[in-house]
């Protein structure tokens, strides 16, 4: 008889799971890193340099062998074929070789993806207006990334992994590649990683937030309940008594992040704002320098 308690059907595997991932170089470390992937979300991945996301990733992809901890991707240890054939990759330079020409990358890519969908490709490349006459080495950064985004794309990945695409690019380019990034997760068999600088970018595509600092993970959960629970407190003179988060001065001003529950620990002599994804990273930064120094 079967146990009323238990559901019938499983949750399904995330797409991705990274548990207790640890990465040392001499002068920077991995420490601990524990995220999971479900199929339909987006993830926005932020932090300040350093932080350890594009190590993140890279180990991800099987570009790095970690020193300890457990990485997959579409149920399979990261870097084997069979993920690798599933994942769809955005980095911030073209992947194609530079002496090939836009019209042919499709052709000498389609042997390494079974589903790679040629009609998809050149509807991207149209769509984003990446010249398929020009070489590789000779397109525009903007142009760059959006065949980056076609090919990655015409793959038909489950899971697409976009590192700090954005950097650089145009308002115009970033809507058009948002727009591309959008209706890709409308599947919701589909799930996307996305590492940005722009955190402008997450505010319509990303539906969880994971702010990185020093190697780990300072925070994380839904984008909006994250906006929601942190504030901005701004005010002059001595540092407040109350505990904040990133103290920052300038001058006689001071500024730092405090949770949305201890507002009213506060005065009228400060000033207490919403925070932004930007003042989340900024701050949670900058108390991670003054715990190191």
């Amino acid at each position: 008889m079967t146990d009323p308690r238990t559901p019938d059907h499983a949750a399904p595997a995330p797409i991705v799971r990274i548990e207790e991932l640890h990465v040392r170089r001499p002068a920077f470390e991995l420490d601990g890193i524990s995220l999971s992937l479900s199929r339909g979300s987006v993830v926005g991945l932020v932090g300040p340099n350093g932080a350890g996301k594009t190590t993140t990733i890279r180990a991800l992809l099987g570009l790095l062998t970690p020193d300890s901890g457990r990485v997959e991707v579409l149920g399979h240890p990261a870097g084997a074929p069979e993920a690798l054939a599933r994942t769809g990759v955005v980095l911030d330079q073209p992947t194609a070789a530079a002496e090939w020409r836009v019209d042919s990358v499709g052709r000498r890519l389609a042997p390494f993806y079974p589903g790679w969908d040629a009609d998809r490709f050149g509807e991207l490349l149209d769509r984003l207006r990446v010249p398929r006459q020009q070489r590789v080495g000779e397109l525009s950064r903007g142009q760059g990334v959006k065949l980056s985004v076609a090919t990655a794309l015409a793959a038909d990945p489950d899971l697409l992994v976009l590192d700090e695409p954005s950097s650089g690019l145009d308002p115009a380019s970033r809507r058009q590649i948002g727009d591309v990034i959008r209706q890709f997760v409308i599947d919701p068999e589909h799930g996307v990683l996305f590492s940005t600088h722009i955190t402008t970018d997450l505010h319509d595509l990303a539906d969880e937030l994971v702010v990185m600092v020093g190697g780990r993970i300072a925070h994380r959960g839904v984008l909006t309940d994250v906006v929601e629970e942190f504030a901005v407190v701004r005010g002059s003179g001595p540092a407040p008594s109350v505990p904040v988060l990133g103290l920052q001065r300038s001058g006689q001003q001071w500024s730092a992040l405090i949770r949305m529950a201890d507002s009213a620990a506060f005065g009228p002599e400060v000033v207490i704002d919403a925070a932004g994804i930007d003042d989340i990273v900024v701050h949670l930064g900058a108390e991670h320098e003054e715990a190191a120094a």
